[in-house]
């Protein structure tokens, strides 16, 4: 059983990459009249993920949500804090290393933004089932506004052109016109009142959302694969290799340590640990290749951070499976 769960998690991400990628060198050799269209595929299958698929299992997880314990009101704290961290080690790493402004800057990105949402909530699903990935959303509950608010400035602040500064309030006013953060919050109200509301969830949402949370994974993989860059990944490594001791060994200990503090392992047979624990081991995510595109910082450094991380994610699943039945 346990084994089965491991091969498929990897063999999703496997396949979703490779086929991702596959499809671009295709394109790229065969009709490189079509790499714009390719690349309006991309953006649409990641639309089609965000403002459909994720909304759907997110109304249908939080729906049967349990919140027997006061303590669960504190988990986005917790994911915020996640964020932060990862990108103030990220900051401090470059120091050490001696990086440049535009090398630090996209350092902080590979540190600060993080793949919760589809990377973290597949994970969390196989591994600890819907109550599980009901908690996935709270989790990140401030990852949008944390995103906006401190990730792209920060990002800014180390371009060429961070002169000038954004006022907060058109900070806000951008942050909650975003589409995909207005429809993330819309699903997670929705579920909160169904289940507040105490209407019964349909049986069939189970077998829905069993299909949807790995079918959104997969089509989030596939559009990145479709994006995927190889070159210069060879100058990287070293800033690569600190990435990875941030994400997959300092953030995770100091997380679980400080969700241990707060009882996180007294509730519901460790969940919230578990989910703390399961969702601090994960990669870069996507957008951490946004910020250095648009404001002229290291691309190519970012792009093998965030490489790196998403396929050491072959040894992180495993690892996850043989620690979690201890945190019981």
């Amino acid at each position: 059983m346990v084994t089965g769960k491991i091969l498929f998690s990897l063999t999703l991400i496997i396949s979703g990459l490779a086929l991702g990628s596959l499809l671009q060198v295709m394109v790229e050799k065969r009709y490189p009249s079509r790499r714009e269209e390719l690349d309006s595929i991309r953006i649409g299958i990641q639309k089609g993920v965000l403002l459909v698929i994720i909304p759907i299992t997110i109304i249908g997880a939080l729906w049967i949500l349990r919140i027997d314990d006061l303590r669960v009101i504190a988990l986005p704290g917790v994911g915020a804090f996640h964020y932060i961290l990862g990108g103030a080690m990220a900051i401090f790493a470059a120091r050490i290393m001696g990086l440049g402004k535009k090398e630090t800057g996209s350092l902080f990105c590979c540190g600060f933004f993080t793949n919760i949402g589809s990377m973290g909530g597949l994970i969390t699903y196989i591994l600890l089932g819907e109550e599980g990935y009901a908690l996935v959303p709270v989790y990140k509950l401030f990852a949008e506004i944390l995103y906006y608010t401190l990730g792209f400035p920060m990002a800014k602040f180390f371009s060429s052109e961070s002169g000038e500064k954004e006022p907060l309030g058109s900070i806000i006013t951008r942050v909650m016109k975003d589409n995909f953060l207005r429809v993330a919050l819309l699903a997670m109200v929705l579920g909160g009142i169904l289940n507040f509301g105490g209407l019964e969830r349909p049986l069939f949402y189970r077998d829905l959302n069993s299909l949807l949370i790995p079918l959104g994974t997969f089509l989030m993989l596939l559009a990145i694969g479709m994006a995927m860059k190889f070159s210069s990944m060879g100058s990287f490594l070293r800033e690569a290799g600190a990435i990875c001791i941030i994400k997959f060994l300092l953030v995770p200990i100091m997380l679980a340590g400080f969700a241990s503090l707060l009882g996180f392992g007294g509730i519901r047979e460790g969940l919230l640990l578990k989910v703390v624990v399961i969702l601090s081991l994960m990669p870069s995510a996507f957008v951490s290749l946004i910020p250095p595109s648009i404001y002229d910082l290291d691309l190519d450094l970012a792009n093998t951070c965030w490489l790196v991380t998403t396929f050491a994610m072959v040894l992180v699943i495993p690892v996850l499976f043989y620690i979690l039945p201890f945190l019981d």
